[in-house]
């Protein structure tokens, strides 16, 4: 009777138990990873919704009566909005001008014929083993002799200069592995160079311009130490630097201190969760080839 018991009991499958372990620990260590990176920023957020008097003896993760009105005050009194305004004008224009000039430039690298193409190519992507401040004695020399010092192009050409590299050598990876068939079906039906590139090439390489858009907004997005030397005036500060600049006129106003950084960080938060999809799939995208 026992023995017919135990030859009913089912074989346990240690591939399987081996499996689901694992993965529960993955699972687990990644929780606790999110966990230590969102905590920091919810703290932010509770703060933000406190007074002065209670953001350091109230420890909970949420106050009773939550202080709203601070994001206004942050967003009208504290100058704020007019710093995000100014941060979205440079991460539109920027982007767009990073995507459009290194997509076109790319396109040349993968497509065209020309002396001096590699070494041109070399050169253009060594510049990313720079560091940017390194750069910037040169940069505010030239920036000051063209008179656009603490002004919105001055801030804005440099960031587009700056991203060029990355975006050039991501695009010409993913031009490389496009069909060239497609390209020369269109040439044969009378398009020309430009319409290859506009209607051919750069609606096929959207996974690869999301994943560079998003690496510009966040650039851009984050930018400072630029902005620390080329702007001086609060009307073109962006909202890292009006960040600063508020943290020093008003260090003691902490709940509005973190009301601005909420404030800064809510914008990449929604681009990221929007962009996901397509920053996985460009990430993705010729890693696997048939």
């Amino acid at each position: 009777m026992n023995a017919a018991a135990l030859s009913a009991r089912p074989e346990i499958n240690y591939e399987k138990v081996k499996r689901i372990t694992t993965s529960f620990f993955i699972h687990a260590f990644l929780i606790v990873i999110s966990i230590a990176c969102l905590f920091p920023l919810w703290w932010a957020f509770a703060s933000s919704l406190k007074t002065q008097q209670t953001v350091f003896s109230d420890l909970s993760l949420f106050p009773k009566n939550p202080h709203w009105e601070n994001y206004y005050y942050a967003w009208t009194k504290a100058d704020f909005g007019l710093y995000f305004l100014n941060s979205l004008i440079y991460t539109v224009t920027v982007v767009i001008g990073v995507v459009f000039v290194s997509s076109m430039a790319a396109y040349a690298f993968s497509r065209f014929q020309f002396p001096g193409k590699n070494i041109l190519f070399l050169v253009i992507i060594s510049t990313m083993m720079i560091p940017i401040p390194g750069s910037f004695i040169a940069l505010y020399v030239l920036l000051n002799k063209l008179h656009l010092v603490n002004t919105q192009i001055g801030y804005i050409l440099p960031q587009i200069n700056g991203q060029l590299a990355l975006g050039i050598f991501l695009l010409k990876t993913f031009f490389d592995d496009l069909p060239k068939e497609l390209e020369d079906s269109a040439r044969i039906d009378g398009c020309g160079r430009l319409r290859v590139y506009w209607h051919i090439a750069l609606p096929m390489a959207r996974p690869a311009i999301a994943v560079l858009a998003i690496f510009s907004i966040l650039a851009v997005w984050n930018e400072y130490l630029l902005a620390m030397l080329v702007l001086s005036s609060k009307n073109f500060m962006p909202l890292q630097r009006g960040l600063m600049v508020f943290q020093g006129a008003h260090v003691t106003q902490y709940p509005l201190l973190m009301a601005g950084i909420i404030i800064t960080v809510l914008p990449v938060l929604v681009v990221y969760l929007a962009l996901q999809k397509h920053i996985i799939k460009g990430i993705t995208a010729g890693a696997v080839k048939g």
